[in-house]
């Protein structure tokens, strides 16, 4: 009794009926054709090992990429600590009532000539703002202040300083701007 594959895809009816076909070869092309079985075997074992070797190389590295993004501020903030530390004993020295004023502010220069040759050391600048002509890039204009003894847009005064990390602008120059009132 023939079963009735009705249900199957087509396609799936079709494979049946090549499977049962009888092929004759020469037997040096049937062992050419299993020599070539067994390396396709041993290519899709070699890929599927490379695959998965792919696949750990790259976790591995999304682990170490993570890893160096939660640890990269490690040195900075360990000479930070330093200054920290020098800002506690400064404090502590205020709340004894300690009368020498001038030793404590030559303290707290020096704790500041520290932070920023620190900085410095990191690739940070201050940007010169006071004198120079308004960058939109490097300034943020806040005021602006009517006097027609300065060229026009001259950086009056500097209110915050600004800081570039490396030569890209990390934070602007809050600034008065002059401004002319005499018409030309």
């Amino acid at each position: 009794m023939e079963k009735n594959n009705q249900n199957e895809p087509k396609g799936c009816q079709e494979n049946k009926k090549e499977e049962d076909k009888l092929v004759t070869l020469k037997e040096s092309e049937y062992k050419k054709l299993l020599a070539e079985a067994e390396k396709a075997g041993e290519h899709w074992d070699r890929l599927l090992r490379l695959q998965a070797d792919f696949e750990n190389t790259r976790k591995r590295l999304e682990k170490d990429k993570q890893d160096f993004i939660k640890f990269a501020n490690e040195g900075i903030i360990a000479e930070l600590l330093n200054i920290l530390d020098d800002l506690g004993r400064a404090v502590d020295l205020a709340e004894s009532k300690h009368q020498d004023l001038a030793a404590f502010l030559k303290g707290v220069e020096m704790i500041l000539a520290h932070l920023y040759e620190m900085l410095k050391e990191h690739g940070v600048k201050v940007i010169e703002a006071e004198g120079k002509l308004f960058d939109p890039n490097l300034h943020e204009a806040l005021m602006q202040v009517e006097d027609n003894s300065k060229t026009e847009n001259m950086v009056v005064e500097e209110l915050q300083k600004g800081y570039l990390l490396n030569d890209r602008v990390l934070r602007t120059a809050k600034v008065k701007v002059s401004k002319n009132t005499e018409k030309k």
